[in-house]
């Protein structure tokens, strides 16, 4: 096995201290901030009323904004979700991230993540915190190099398998290493042991067992990925009836029920309501958990989503607005597939009821988090610290330009450079074939391809899409 290497981040915000030796939990507590990263599932821009919801409201997310900073500039690595979540935790963008596709292992998981490659998790432990996560993993079988338990995490609790996660009741979860069967709802035969309920319940019991000591918590909730599906509960009740619906018919629980697979749903407006409201309400536990703790306000808490809404199992984006106006969903490197809500409260450092336009994505929180706790990083990142601009300092380094990859539908390449934006299709098949301009200041819904207006700048971008695109044989992307 290769060994992975780790340097240390030079101390660059005043008021942080490099930990170098072991001090008393109660020291750590209150120098070193905890960490609650919420990453929702196909959660659209526009999906949370803090980011102009008109159908629902989503209270609790958006305290979390009226107590910290919202973004609007911010994005996903990519428009789904194994490299999207891959982008995130290694801290480079999809043009030279290990995982860059939903490559399916039978009979459960997806393609391993290397154990050459650094973690977030791995980082983070190196700088002596307790790493949880709790929902859907997706990097790599249980028992494989890319096993949670192998790549830095303390706990794990949920899916790990995405492919299983398509499914809200599902035969079994993972708790760490050892396989959780629930037996209540059989082999895909009954709709009685809701898993997101139970996730959550072993998130908050993390919270219990590690309250004195620095955590990274990573909530990777699967709310609202289809299929659509919640408990027949007050919450249903509440949406049912509110909504013009259109019945979908899918692969229902029984003796014919697959995975993957996405149940009927009669009331699918309804029930994508319900979802997010359960997600929203999944974050007020968590936020209610903290402040009895007396942790609320030595904890960073971040939220977003992996990649923009779905189309799948009956969701309806459109009736929702769930791109918030922008182009696209999820698949999509358009706008709508990428820009995710991003939100950031830390009482005291972040400054409440803020928005910020600086642009970002999830190759950023690598080095942020590594900044925030001075832990060893990456010895290569494409991302920048966003630390200044959480505490409102100087020193905010910016992107040349951001770089997105998608290796289905015949492959597209997306480029943002200041205001403009390249999107190229079919990049597989075409790798040097034109690419669609966008000025999002003008044109945010990239209704307008202004590529024949501006040649000279369509063909930087388009450059920056050939040196931003490093080859692999794991994920071929241009042909021989």
């Amino acid at each position: 096995m290769n060994m992975k290497i780790f340097h240390t981040w030079l101390p660059v915000a005043a008021g942080l201290t490099l930990l170098t030796t072991p001090v008393a939990a109660q020291q750590q507590k209150a120098t070193t901030p905890n960490i609650v990263f919420i990453l929702a599932d196909d959660l659209g821009y526009g999906d949370l009323s803090a980011y102009g919801q008109q159908k629902f409201s989503t209270p609790y997310i958006d305290q979390l904004a009226k107590q910290g900073m919202r973004f609007t500039q911010f994005y996903a690595g990519t428009s789904v979700c194994a490299p999207s979540r891959a982008s995130l935790i290694t801290g480079q963008h999809t043009g030279h991230t290990f995982i860059r596709g939903n490559k399916e292992i039978n009979p459960e998981g997806q393609q391993p993540i290397a154990d050459t490659v650094i973690t977030l998790m791995e980082v983070l432990k190196q700088a002596g915190y307790t790493t949880g996560i709790f929902g859907k993993w997706g990097l790599g079988p249980v028992g494989s190099e890319g096993d949670p338990m192998k790549q830095g995490v303390d706990r794990f609790y949920g899916y790990n398998c995405q492919r299983q996660s398509h499914r809200y009741f599902p035969t079994h979860l993972w708790d760490n290493d050892t396989k959780v069967v629930l037996e209540k709802n059989g082999q895909l035969q009954e709709m009685n042991t809701y898993a997101p309920d139970l996730i959550q319940e072993q998130a908050l019991r993390f919270l219990d067992d590690n309250k004195t000591k620095p955590f990274f918590l990573y909530l990777t909730y699967t709310l609202p990925h289809a299929e659509l599906q919640v408990p027949d509960d007050s919450l249903f009740q509440h949406f049912r009836g509110k909504f013009a619906e259109k019945p979908y018919k899918g692969n229902d629980y029984g003796p014919s029920a697959t995975v993957p697979g996405y149940a009927s749903q009669q009331y699918p407006h309804a029930t994508f309501a319900t979802m997010v409201t359960k997600l929203d309400n999944y974050v007020g536990q968590v936020m209610a958990h903290l402040k009895t703790l007396g942790l609320d306000k030595n904890t960073l808490v971040i939220f977003t989503s992996d990649n923009g809404p779905h189309t799948e199992g009956g969701a309806d984006p459109v009736f929702f607005n769930s791109g918030g106006g922008l182009r696209g969903v999820k698949r999509d490197l358009y706008e709508g597939g990428i820009r995710e809500p991003f939100i950031a409260r830390w009482p005291g450092k972040i400054k409440a009821g803020s928005t910020s336009q600086q642009t970002g994505a999830f190759w950023d929180i690598m080095p942020t988090l590594a900044q925030l706790t001075k832990a060893p990083a990456l010895t290569y990142t494409d991302g920048v610290s966003l630390l200044p601009t959480f505490t409102g300092t100087k020193g905010q380094q910016q992107h040349n330009y951001l770089y997105w990859e998608f290796h289905e539908d015949g492959g597209r390449q997306a480029v943002r450079q200041g205001n403009w934006k390249a999107v190229r299709m079919q990049a597989m098949k075409h790798p040097d074939g034109p690419v669609e301009l966008y000025d999002l200041a003008r044109d945010p819904g990239e209704t307008k391809n202004i590529a024949a207006a501006h040649p000279d700048i369509a063909a930087k971008l388009a450059g920056y899409m050939k040196e931003a695109h490093v080859e692999t044989s794991l994920y071929p992307f241009q042909p021989k």
